[in-house]
């Protein structure tokens, strides 16, 4: 197979790779900007607002954070993420954040080439991941400095963008280009192929010399692997090993190099790092008709709708599923266009889960908006004055009539400026019970059921990851194996820091994966592989320098 341009992935012999990421949004770049040589030290101009961690930092200034013991760093800190290096990654970047400050990081970095990792970063599109697919218009949660990785100030590099106190938040397109330039500016470009799809991941058994796995000459037992015998030589081209376990891992896939062109590739790695995010698979409700072709399970369906001219004033409500944050966007998407809403999820309004009850009202006043409109612009609350915007409930059959169709419930008195967008209708504590052909759903709630004619739905209750290229579609990997990987109810069980399996040596996790869903926090996981890896070289004195194995 031919090299088609400088980011191909090489194929004519599958090389060995000390590290394979899988997956370029900013978990994978951050890794790659550590694994390049890039070594963050205690900034002796600066002082930490922690006491305790700074005088720890003063105790070893010289030498670089991944080369510390970062349990006894990590130790005593709190944060908002259950992984201990991510708070203290998160401390040394973002000092005292959560308390409103905006304290310079600690932390600078100096770049020693001879200490580089070579490694390679597998991603569907550009570097940027799914920022890139993200509705442009729309403002991130965390602040726009909360989403710049090491090295690189985001406003320096956004041209100094700063709104206010209120609004100093990013749009996906600022931060999308933000990546894509940090990828370049900090030199990494090499690292990076882009348009590659990973299709399988498997651990191959010990004793199977790299060239006979190269000429597919493997004696495969079951779930294709490589029979068991001694680990010697399992270097690969004459490198240093980075792996304790000593096996490898074979990652195939393709890469689209035109719309229509798949080149296949294959490529045998000494550690994986799972960076894919959690966006890949969109949560089901399981429920008849939900596979009907009015009923979607993205925002940017709605966006479509919408450009495509196929919903307007006239049209019958648009049904949004969901209590999080990627409903609200639709909610104010579909309100802004004067489409009408009906808006179900299973929470009580006042349920202290909801997100909403987590950000400040003046940081984020457009999901305060619809919060508002959540609580007082309910089915059975909506103003006589504003009755030609009722949904109207449809019979299914005379016998449940009475329940489908509740008598209003009007309240005394409903404030004018809570009713910003009158033609939104919530349903708290509903659930939806089936889609029908011609276009009525089915709504369950208050011990009575409910039917109306929509033009579309609009599913967004999460999403969970897609690791269909692992065994048993990485579900062995969770904290709980017995049930599908999930980043909230189960992620991926890791040690605390060094961020590997605990199931699977050689296999790494970070991110969203791993239970950190913000920019902020899954930079840690950056922090504790690197670390791992670059301790592991210097036990067995022996640095892979660069440009020793040119991989692309």
């Amino acid at each position: 197979m031919p090299l088609l341009e400088e980011t191909t992935v090489p194929q004519e012999h599958p090389p060995t790779l000390p590290v394979v990421i899988i997956g370029n949004g900013p978990s994978g770049i951050c890794l790659s900007y550590l694994l390049s040589g890039y070594k963050p030290y205690l900034d002796t101009t600066t002082v930490h607002p922690n006491p305790m961690l700074f005088r720890k930092l003063q105790e070893t200034k010289h030498i670089p954070i991944t080369e510390q013991d970062l349990e006894y760093l990590s130790e005593g800190l709190e944060g908002r993420s259950r992984n201990p290096v991510a708070v203290l990654f998160d401390t040394l970047l973002h000092p005292n954040a959560d308390f409103g400050y905006e304290f310079p990081p600690v932390l600078k970095w100096r770049r020693d080439k001879q200490q580089h990792i070579p490694h390679m970063v597998l991603g569907k599109a550009t570097p940027g991941g799914a920022w890139h697919a993200m509705e442009g218009s729309m403002l991130t949660i965390s602040l726009g400095i909360w989403m710049e990785l090491p090295g690189v100030n985001y406003r320096d590099l956004t041209g100094g963008k700063h709104r206010d106190v209120t609004s100093d938040r990013a749009t996906p397109e600022e931060i999308s280009t933000y990546y894509r330039d940090y990828v370049k500016l900090k030199g990494l470009q090499k690292n990076f192929v882009d348009n590659t799809y990973v299709t399988s991941v498997q651990k191959l058994c010990r004793g199977q010399e790299v060239e006979d796995l190269e000429n597919g000459q493997t004696d495969q037992g079951e779930d294709g692997r490589v029979g068991d015998g001694d680990n010697e030589g399992f270097g690969g081209n004459g490198k240093e090993s980075v792996n304790n376990g000593g096996a490898l891992w074979e990652i195939r896939g393709y890469q689209q190099v035109q719309s229509d062109t798949h080149v296949p590739f294959c490529l045998f790695a000494e550690n994986v790092v799972l960076a894919t995010g959690a966006s890949d698979s969109p949560v089901r409700l399981g429920v008849e008709g939900e596979d009907l072709p009015f009923v979607f399970h993205s925002i940017s369906d709605l966006g479509l709708a919408l450009s495509q001219k196929r919903l307007d004033m006239n049209s019958d409500p648009v049904l949004i599923i969901g209590a999080g944050l990627s409903s609200a966007d639709a909610v104010l998407s579909a309100c802004n266009s004067n489409i009408r809403v009906l808006h179900v999820f299973r929470k009580d309004v006042d349920n202290p889960d909801l997100i909403f009850k987590q950000l400040p009202k003046t940081l984020y006043p457009e999901y305060h908006k619809v919060y508002n409109m959540m609580c007082s612009q309910t089915y059975t609350n909506v103003p006589p004055s504003s009755s030609k915007f009722r949904p109207q409930a449809i019979s299914i059959a005379s016998s449940v009539c009475a329940k489908m169709c509740p008598k209003p419930q009007f309240a005394a008195d409903e404030g004018a400026s809570a009713r910003l967008f009158p033609d939104y209708t919530s349903f708290p504590e509903h659930c939806l019970v089936s889609f029908q052909p011609d276009r009525k759903c089915l709504l369950q709630g208050d011990n009575s059921l409910k039917a109306f004619k929509i033009s579309l739905a609009l599913v967004l209750i999460g999403t969970n990851p897609n690791l269909f290229f692992l065994k048993e579609q990485g579900q062995y990997l969770g904290k709980d194996p017995t049930r599908p990987i999930s980043c909230k109810q189960n992620p991926i069980d890791i040690d605390p820091y060094t961020y590997e399996c605990t199931k699977e040596p050689g296999l790494f996790a970070m991110g969203p994966l791993v239970g950190d869903n913000f920019v902020r926090f899954l930079k840690g996981g950056a922090l504790g592989i690197a670390s791992c890896l670059l301790k592991r070289l210097k036990k067995r004195e022996k640095l892979i320098s660069n440009g020793r194995n040119n991989i692309i």
